[in-house]
C-alpha cells in the first residue's frame, strides 16, 4: 500500500524537459544527418541495398567526411530519443498510468535509441580510413547498419508509439487523432518486420519513420504535464 505522502496531488506538475522540444531536437538531428548523404542534390546519394559492392566502395571512399557527419548527428538523435522516452514514460506514470503500456513504450523507445546509436557507430567505422578498401567487410557492415537503422528503428518505434497511445487513449490524455495515428503507425512499424523475409515490404520503414516524427512532436506538446487527479507514483 502507498502512504498518503507518496500520492501525487491534483494540480501537481511533472518535473522534466519539454517533450515537444525534445521531439523537435530529435527530428532535426536525425534529418540533418540524412542531409549529408541523401538530401543534398550536389552529392551522390547513400548506396542502396541492391547497389554493387564497387558502388558502395566508391561512395564511402569519396564521401567519408559526409558519412562521419551523418553518423555524428544520428548518434545525437539517439540521445534525444532516449531522453524523450524516459521523460514520456515517467510522465505517464506520474499521471497515473498503471497498465503495461508505459513499460512497452520504455522498451520500444530505448530499443529504437540503442539501434540508432549502433547504426551511427557502424557508419562511423565504415567511414574510417582503410575500411572502405575491403569490399567484403564494407558490404557486411552496410547490411548490418541497414538492419539496425531500418527495421531495427521502425519496429521498436512502433512499440513506443503504441505504448504511449494506448495508455494515453484509455486515460484521455491525448486528442483522439493522435491516439489513432499512433496506433496506426505502430501497426505499420510492426509490419515492417516483414522486410526481413520479404524485401519488398521495406517501404513500410520510412512509412513509419517520417510520419513518426510528426507524431512524436504532436504527442510531446499535448501530453499533459499537470496531474488532474490524485495518483500514486508507485503504481499500487
Amino acid at each position: 500500500m502507498n502512504s498518503p505522502s507518496n500520492a501525487v496531488p491534483t494540480g501537481a506538475r511533472h518535473a522534466g524537459p519539454n517533450l515537444g522540444t525534445v521531439a523537435i531536437v530529435f527530428t532535426i538531428l536525425f534529418n540533418l544527418g540524412l542531409y549529408f548523404v541523401s538530401f543534398s542534390s550536389a552529392k551522390p546519394h547513400f548506396p542502396r541495398p541492391w547497389d554493387s559492392t564497387d558502388t558502395m566502395i566508391a561512395f564511402f571512399q569519396a564521401h567519408s567526411s559526409a558519412v562521419m557527419m551523418f553518423a555524428f548527428f544520428q548518434f545525437g538523435s539517439a540521445i534525444a530519443l532516449g531522453i524523450f522516452t524516459a521523460t514520456a514514460v515517467s510522465r505517464l506514470r506520474f499521471l497515473g498510468a498503471r497498465a503495461a503500456g508505459p513499460s512497452i513504450a520504455l522498451f520500444g523507445g530505448f530499443a529504437t535509441a540503442f539501434n540508432t546509436a549502433l547504426t551511427a557507430l557502424i557508419l562511423w567505422v565504415m567511414a574510417y580510413p582503410g575500411i572502405a578498401q575491403n569490399g567484403a567487410v564494407l558490404r557486411a557492415l552496410y547490411y548490418l547498419s541497414f538492419a539496425t537503422g531500418g527495421v531495427g528503428f521502425s519496429a521498436p518505434l512502433g512499440l513506443l508509439m503504441a505504448g504511449i497511445s494506448v495508455s494515453a487513449g484509455f486515460m484521455k490524455l491525448l486528442p483522439k487523432w493522435i491516439v489513432i495515428l499512433g496506433i496506426v503507425l505502430a501497426a505499420i512499424g510492426e509490419l515492417s518486420s516483414l522486410s526481413l523475409i520479404f524485401p519488398a515490404a521495406a517501404f513500410l520503414i520510412p512509412l513509419t519513420r517520417f510520419p513518426g516524427f510528426v507524431w512524436l512532436i504532436a504527442a510531446g506538446f499535448t501530453l499533459p504535464k499537470v496531474a488532474s487527479r490524485v495518483s500514486s507514483p508507485a503504481g499500487e
